[in-house]
């Protein structure tokens, strides 16, 4: 299935978990990043448990250090 993360398609397989996607994508253990389906926010303790739609819109947001 299709989904859009950070406006990109990404195929996944079907019934995927958040955390399974941030996992191929390297940032399960990555601190400071928010994610938000659908604009929506998913707290880190909900990543497990949420599964991912055709279609979903991801937003991976990460903090960065600025002055």
């Amino acid at each position: 299935m299709e989904v859009s993360i950070n406006n990109k398609i990404q195929e996944i397989q079907d019934n995927s978990k958040l955390s399974q996607l941030l996992l191929k994508l390297n940032l399960i253990e990555q601190k400071g990043i928010a994610i938000a389906i659908n604009n929506r926010v998913i707290t880190r303790s909900a990543w497990n448990a949420t599964t991912l739609n055709q279609n979903d819109k991801i937003t991976i947001i990460k903090a960065t250090q600025g002055g």
